[in-house]
């Protein structure tokens, strides 16, 4: 018996590995987990031909993405108001420079917003917190509702302009703090759940509620100026409406799968549907990224497809089998995305063709002379002129512009948020509901 115990002891030891970075890989129990956010389209895309091919890059390839910035502010859930990430600095030293206290004991939004010298945050029962980097403490915490409704789980979006916090929930609640004094400025229950993210245009509040109406509030009072009813979805998925705006045209993608361009009065330039299901009757249900503009550029990853229209019109200009599982990235003349089967692509917006795709597995793979297996992505960004591929397990990859490997490490702390790039740093939330700052 002893020597039967010994041998299955003796293999067990074998068969793991030493080598720290090939923790990458995932569990066999995390691989069987699907992506949530797809489930409702196995059945629905099994027809149609996915894009999964391997075009390596060209040796001559010189890829030139958009000038670094040094990002001091992050006052919209998507960074931007275009929703698409810049080309960061970033000091890639892999330190922690300093970890928080807990901000809170129930679970956080993944969105953080920085506003130059705060972190806010909001929890699911709905409390801000308002946490100075200055003098590393909690300066404010600040929950709006009664006591019935402030254990209840909410659904919370967010948007911080000019020391004001501006929050819609899944309840039919609207309000504007101002974070710094702790004043409500208003607040109104517009009785029906609000299901967006949050843009300010042309000083008007723009949020859309789970009926697909669009909502122009009003900043000062929070009186509703006008709505839009678009298409209602028949089918409920985890795609939340999806805000977008420039300088002259606020863009709206619903759970219908219809985009509409709309200026600054309130009135729609043109609308297009990217949806299947023609008929409202039909089988309806649509998931897609937040869409990005960029430059003459509307970008929609959806599934099963990703779209690039033209802004002016809302021509399609490229069309293609690509689901995407994180937000693309536009830099430069080209657009880089990571699709479901693990794919990291790269499409000459110019020439409206794929640069190159690469299978993101295969290439750990190579570089760390291991086994290939599937991995969990959790974010994507680019920093220092490269590409930054955060996996759920706290892992990262730094590839080249061009798909190649520069680095595999760990984060120095398990990431939960979304993380944000503030001055050369990154912040993120651990599981604990701490603040870590990375550089």
């Amino acid at each position: 018996m002893k020597k039967i115990f010994l041998f299955w002891t003796f293999i067990f030891f074998v068969s793991c590995s030493f080598d720290n970075k090939t923790g990458i890989w995932n569990s066999g129990i995390e691989s069987e987990i699907k992506d949530r956010q797809f489930k409702d389209f196995e059945t629905l895309n099994s027809s149609i031909d996915i894009f999964n091919e391997i075009i390596n890059p060209q040796k001559d390839l010189n890829i030139k993405p958009s000038p670094l910035i040094n990002n001091l502010q992050w006052n919209d859930q998507y960074y931007q108001t275009s929703n698409n990430l810049d080309n960061f600095s970033f000091t890639n030293l892999n330190k922690l420079v300093f970890k928080s206290k807990r901000l809170s004991k129930s679970n956080i939004s993944s969105n953080l917003f920085f506003d130059g010298k705060n972190i806010l945050i909001v929890d699911e029962n709905g409390t801000i917190v308002v946490y100075s980097l200055e003098s590393q403490q909690i300066i404010l915490k600040y929950n709006f509702y009664k006591k019935k409704f402030k254990k209840l789980r909410k659904k919370i979006s967010s948007i911080v302009d000019k020391n004001i916090i501006y929050v819609g929930d899944n309840l039919g609640y609207f309000y504007a703090l101002n974070y710094l004094t702790g004043k409500l400025i208003w607040a109104k229950n517009y009785k029906v759940p609000f299901r967006s993210n949050i843009k300010i245009f042309d000083q008007k509040i723009l949020v859309s509620d789970i009926n697909n109406y669009l909502y122009f509030i009003n900043k000062k009072d929070g009186e509703r100026v006008k709505f839009i009813p678009t298409e209602k979805s028949v089918l409920k998925n985890d795609f939340i409406n999806s805000l977008s705006n420039n300088d002259t045209s606020l863009f709206f993608l619903n759970t219908f799968g219809s985009i509409y361009s709309i200026n600054n009065k309130g009135r729609i330039n043109w609308f297009s549907n990217l949806n299947r299901a023609k008929d409202i009757d039909q089988f309806s249900s649509f998931y897609s990224n937040p869409l990005v503009l960029y430059k003459d550029y509307i970008i929609i990853s959806s599934d099963p497809f990703l779209y690039i229209l033209n802004v002016i019109n809302g021509s399609i200009i490229f069309k293609k089998a690509l689901p995407s599982i994180v937000k693309p990235i536009a830099s430069g003349d080209n657009l880089f995305l990571i699709t479901k089967q693990n794919l990291l692509v790269c499409i000459n917006l110019k020439k409206n063709k794929i640069a190159y795709s690469i299978k993101i597995n295969k290439e750990i793979s190579n570089f760390l002379n291991s086994k290939e297996k599937p991995i969990s992505i959790k974010t994507f960004a680019m920093l220092n002129d490269t590409l930054f591929i955060i996996l759920n397990n706290s892992y990262f990859i730094n590839f080249t512009l061009t798909g190649e490997i520069i680095e595999i490490d760990k984060l120095p702390s398990k990431i939960y948020s979304e993380p944000i790039f503030i001055n050369r740093s990154m912040i993120y939330l651990n599981k604990q509901n701490k603040l870590m700052l990375v550089n």
